[in-house]
């Protein structure tokens, strides 16, 4: 199935609330247990690129007391949702910053993270090597890197399937944006030639469920 790109922010209000209220447990979860073994002993300093309303950078510092966490997005509608949580865990707060800002982005360079994390942003840029080459310039020789996504099907038919196992009853904003980011998504053999491409090959690509890959691994 060809790819079809989709719009790289989510900065409508309406858009923005139906994925902050939305049940995404199960993926966030998920997400949490990749990341456990890859996690570094002690403080840490980790970015989370493409945070959206911010619920795994949130989900993370509260798993990691020892961590500061930055979240970066380019939607401010979205990072309205993470900024209300802080606001009501003044410890917290202590811990995370949330930035609104789009990739690539020079305020990252030579940052030297000891984590960087994305969930659900690789299929929504229009060139993925943007992420490669932040991932690349912002963290430190040996920092943990964990990126989740959706993999693109391989038929429209497999696409609906999933749409129908997964957002029947989700709102129609929803799952008219699940489809269209399964149609965005990149497929394995794709992520790795980019993983190849970006001259990053102390990391990892595997499915991790039905629908979604994972990139993981060490920076050599």
């Amino acid at each position: 199935m060809k790819r079809v790109p989709e719009p790289e922010l989510m900065d409508d209000e309406e858009q923005a609330r139906a994925y902050a209220e939305a049940d995404f447990s199960e993926p966030n979860e998920r997400f949490l247990e990749l990341f456990r073994p890859l996690a570094p002993g002690g403080p840490f300093r980790a970015l989370d690129l493409g945070c959206g309303p911010a619920d795994i950078t949130l989900a993370l510092a509260r798993a990691y007391p020892q961590a500061r966490i930055q979240g970066l997005d380019g939607a401010e509608a979205m990072l309205a949702f993470g900024r209300h949580a802080l606001r009501a865990d003044s410890a917290l707060a202590q811990r995370v910053e949330l930035v609104c800002e789009r990739l690539p982005s020079p305020r990252l360079a030579r940052a030297g993270f000891d984590a960087v994390l994305s969930n659900s942003l690789l299929h929504h840029l229009k060139q993925p090597e943007v992420l490669w080459q932040t991932l690349r310039g912002c963290a430190r020789a040996g920092a943990a890197v964990l990126v989740m996504d959706l993999a693109r099907p391989g038929s429209p038919t497999a696409a609906d399937r999933l749409v129908a196992e997964y957002a029947a009853d989700a709102p129609e904003v929803l799952r008219r944006d699940f489809r269209n980011s399964l149609f965005a998504a990149f497929t394995p053999d794709e992520v790795r030639a980019q993983l190849v491409d970006a001259n990053l090959r102390g990391l990892s690509v595997a499915m991790v469920s039905d629908r979604h890959l994972a990139v993981s691994g060490r920076l050599d």
